[in-house]
């Protein structure tokens, strides 16, 4: 049987999403979670990609003080469509108006990645795209979906890990995992830059 005991730093997961701690779980058997309490708001005039690499970065550093000797994994994303970032949906008659938005439509979702060494200070932040076009959708449809799954927690209104995937035409991007909010090849990476390798 498959050993993935801890032969490594702690890793800590500064997030209180299950779909992140989900997909970690799929290369460790073995971490902490300890969400972050953080200032989420945008900045003015704050690109997409700037927002979520500043917002991995202070959820990682937030809960660092807690976990010495720790590798602690930040992450952020945001939706961009067109030249607008949107957020969680504030009520469902907003859920609907945004996937009718993007029906038909490339949705850009940058994930910001942070991974702090709280043994050294140094942190490793990066940002990935992934592009997702939108099926033509319209409001029964939409309103089918938001029945089955209120996705009112996430930005741009539905779960990609979900019935979500079936409002896609198509995905485009080197890490399909960035699009649930933590980007595993990318986090891979990063690790081994640590000293931690996977498998």
């Amino acid at each position: 049987m498959e050993d993935r005991t801890m032969t490594h730093p702690q890793l800590v997961l500064a997030s209180g999403s299950p779909h992140r701690a989900t997909l970690l779980r799929r290369l460790f058997a073995e971490f902490r979670v300890d969400p972050p309490d953080v200032d989420e708001s945008r900045a003015p005039e704050e690109t997409a990609d700037r927002y979520v690499t500043r917002l991995a970065d202070v959820k990682a550093r937030a809960v660092s003080a807690r976990h010495p000797d720790s590798l602690v994994i930040g992450s952020d994303q945001a939706c961009v469509l067109g030249d607008r970032i949107l957020g969680k949906p504030a009520s469902h008659r907003e859920a609907v108006s945004q996937l009718l938005e993007a029906s038909g439509s490339t949705v850009t979702f940058v994930t910001g990645l942070c991974v702090a060494n709280t043994a050294t200070g140094a942190a490793q932040v990066d940002v990935v795209p992934v592009r997702v076009r939108f099926r033509r959708l319209n409001e029964g449809l939409v309103e089918r979906y938001l029945a089955r799954e209120p996705a009112y927690d996430s930005a741009g209104s539905f779960h990609a890990e979900g019935l979500g995937i079936s409002l896609f035409e198509r995905i485009e991007g080197g890490d399909p995992t960035a699009l649930v909010g933590l980007p595993l090849i990318r986090l891979v990476s990063m690790l081994a830059a640590e000293g931690v390798e996977v498998p």
